[in-house]
């Protein structure tokens, strides 16, 4: 890896090391798509979108479990990866956790709150991808409130106006413009999805 933020098909790769299944890299590839569209109006570094987008699941590759977000930054960390990209990975689900909800969840001590703008991208561009079909950010919201977690979905709510006031309008639209089974370009060059003759 010749930079400490891994280019799209270098991230495919450690997925797949880490021994994530094809449907979870199907699912990172979807995201990845919608913060591809999220970046086409909202200014951020793109590289570190793109391998916190592709890298935000892997954890998944050990745990499916809320505790999934802190073990796969876990991993990052381990590959010498930017702490940035560590960061995204452990702060990806929902719209963050804060101190009550990790307290709760029992998880390791640490910030779970998206600030910077590749965070909110990321963690969004999730929130928009139920398996592998971009869905309105309702999907999460009323999916969280089911839960009775109102605090998250709330949080979910207020980061989906944030980013749509810099996208400069309802991300809602993400579906429409990319498709709910976008083209994942990256999944057919790196042999994820086979492509149909």
């Amino acid at each position: 890896m010749s930079s400490t933020i891994p280019s799209d098909a270098e991230c495919i790769e450690l997925l797949k090391d880490a021994g994530c299944k094809r449907r979870v890299i199907i699912h990172c590839c979807t995201v990845n798509a919608v913060a591809q569209e999220m970046l086409t109006r909202i200014d951020a570094d793109r590289a570190l979108v793109t391998a916190g987008a592709l890298l935000h699941d892997i954890g998944r590759s050990v745990d499916h479990s809320i505790m999934h977000a802190y073990i796969g930054s876990q991993i990052v960390a381990a590959h010498g990866l930017s702490p940035a990209l560590v960061d995204i990975v452990r702060k990806h689900t929902g719209a963050g956790l804060d101190d009550e909800d990790v307290a709760e969840m029992g998880l390791p001590p640490a910030d779970y709150m998206p600030r910077t703008i590749e965070e909110k991208i990321v963690a969004h561009a999730d929130n928009m991808v139920s398996d592998n079909r971009v869905v309105s950010h309702e999907h999460s919201v009323s999916k969280l409130r089911s839960k009775g977690a109102d605090r998250g979905a709330d949080r979910v709510e207020a980061l989906h106006w944030e980013l749509s006031e810099l996208y400069g309008e309802n991300l809602d639209v993400i579906p429409r413009r990319i498709g709910e089974m976008p083209d994942l370009e990256l999944a057919r060059r790196t042999h994820i999805l086979r492509t149909i003759l």
